[in-house]
């Protein structure tokens, strides 16, 4: 009996991973709150975009079901700007501002939202200055979502940035 594979279990990794449907466009911010003193510790966010294909949605919650998808290609791993979108509130207290920022996914989206869905995951990466240092990562899985200032196509005939289909060996 087929059961749910959420993106978690699809992609791996512990409960350090959430889940949203967005726009290419948005750009959210989020305080991550460490509740110890974070003075020295350095912060590294990064993205890239992996195509699912298909993905299917559970009807009473809305939430994405992996169970019969697959990854079906790449875009190359990008940087995002720590100076620009971290942002330390409070170092004694650890509370931290992360900022998501739009745009980072340029390619097209299919309005379906069912087939070949682009799906960015940008990574959160802190180490601490204790002895030995501590590195931890979080990540954000954004299902992107084709809105009106969007290419409408097909994210595997990309050119722009270079798209790389994933082929498994029999």
């Amino acid at each position: 009996m087929a059961g749910v594979l959420y993106f978690s279990d699809f992609i791996g990794g512990p409960d350090n991973l959430q889940i949203e449907s967005v726009f290419p466009s948005t750009q959210r911010s989020y305080t991550y709150n460490f509740g110890v003193n974070i003075t020295g510790w350095t912060f590294e966010l990064d993205h890239q975009t992996i195509v699912v294909d298909p993905v299917t949605f559970i009807r009473q919650t809305g939430e994405p079901n992996f169970d019969n998808s697959q990854v079906i290609g790449f875009f190359p791993k990008a940087e995002i700007s720590s100076g620009t979108y971290v942002t330390v509130l409070n170092a004694v207290t650890g509370s931290v501002k992360i900022t998501i920022p739009g745009g980072i996914y340029t390619g097209p989206v299919l309005p379906d939202a069912r087939s070949r869905v682009p799906v960015t995951v940008v990574g959160v990466t802190w180490t601490t200055t204790s002895t030995p240092p501590q590195t931890e990562t979080h990540r954000w899985a954004l299902l992107q979502s084709w809105e009106p200032d969007v290419t409408p196509g097909d994210p595997t005939l990309s050119i722009s940035p270079l798209y790389t289909a994933i082929t498994v060996g029999a």
